[in-house]
């Protein structure tokens, strides 16, 4: 039987139930620069507060301390992507990349806190509530953030994060990463992606959080804007199948002042595509794996149907895929009041 999907892509702007006025807060990357430079280049610009920076400037790396909450809480992302200006009239960027913010997890993959596509060269602004990470999001922690950019400069972002006392959430008890593929490919995973788990004994819900966007290398059709299954399996059986797909793109058209209008007077940024839209973050799809995942080691499995191969010059379709699962050692009330 398929794992119960509980929620489904969309815009993650829903109102705090308490004001981030009364917030403590956490300025995890302040006007830090992500931006492309060639192996043998050296960085125009750094931030004193990054810790690392590396794949020639597109992924930079911050560590901050995060407050060890009691009780009920949520807690929230504030994201600013702010293209670099050339000019009055230009940017350095016009184009929609895929982005991501990260936390390291030693001996484990990296977990993604937020998937983001920016805008046709228009600065965004997302407000996130990432209270299902809350188990890891607490002490020390390391921070990658990363966009999928060829231009110097390029971007600047800004990451706080806000947490915010709250009796009506339910905060879960464990947190563990399982996959994460910056470039998920017909070539290089033919056959999937496996990866283990161990639950923990004391669960009385388990819950797997999964992000998946479909692109492809030369713009055309494959895998962005053609529909594809994903299939995920724990020990060998299917527990959940579906595609990722938004229709809904043209609703932020405003974003992204720099898409191309074609002869039939379509806009870039209007069509339909495999999981995002530019400008906007990507909401995890939740499937609820309780009967699936009892306490033990476990084998979960990723796939996804028919990718685009790559083609004589090089081209093909690639996925962008992250998950985590997240559990509750308590009877759950309502999720996400």
């Amino acid at each position: 039987m398929a794992g119960l999907l509980l929620s489904v892509a969309g815009p993650a702007w829903s109102n705090p139930a308490s004001s981030l006025a009364d917030s403590i807060v956490v300025q995890v990357f302040e006007d830090a620069p992500i931006e492309f430079h060639s192996p043998d280049s050296t960085a125009s610009s750094a931030s004193s507060a990054l810790s690392g920076r590396r794949d020639n400037g597109r992924l930079i790396e911050a560590t901050v301390d995060l407050p060890e909450m009691v009780g009920s809480h949520r807690i929230w992302a504030v994201l600013t992507i702010h293209p670099v200006a050339k000019d009055e009239r230009n940017v350095h960027d016009r184009y929609d990349r895929a982005g991501s913010i990260r936390l390291v997890v030693p001996e484990r993959p990296d977990l993604e806190v937020i998937r983001f596509i920016t805008a046709y060269g228009g600065r965004t602004r997302h407000r996130v509530d990432v209270s299902h990470l809350s188990p890891v999001l607490r002490g020390r922690r390391s921070f990658l953030a990363f966009i999928d950019t060829w231009t110097s400069p390029a971007w600047t972002v800004d990451l706080s994060l806000h947490f915010v006392a709250d009796t009506t959430y339910d905060n879960p008890s464990w947190v563990e990463p399982v996959v994460w593929v910056e470039s998920f490919t017909r070539q290089d995973q033919p056959n999937g992606v496996g990866t283990k788990s161990v639950v923990p004994e004391g669960l009385e819900r388990v819950a797997l959080q999964y992000v998946s966007t479909g692109h492809c290398t030369d713009g055309r059709d494959e895998d962005e804007f053609i529909s594809k299954a994903n299939v995920i399996s724990v020990d060998g059986r299917v527990v959940a199948r579906f595609h990722p797909w938004r229709n809904d793109c043209r609703r932020f058209r405003d974003r992204n002042p720099y898409c191309t209008r074609w002869t039939d007077g379509s806009w870039s940024s209007d069509y339909s595509r495999s999981g995002w839209c530019p400008g906007v973050e990507v909401t995890p799809t939740e499937f609820d794996l309780t009967d699936a995942l009892p306490p033990g080691e476990h084998e979960l499995h990723f796939r996804i149907e028919n990718m685009r191969p790559r083609d004589q010059d090089g081209h093909h379709g690639y996925w962008r895929v992250s998950a985590c699962l997240v559990g509750w050692d308590h009877p759950p009330r309502l999720w996400r009041n």
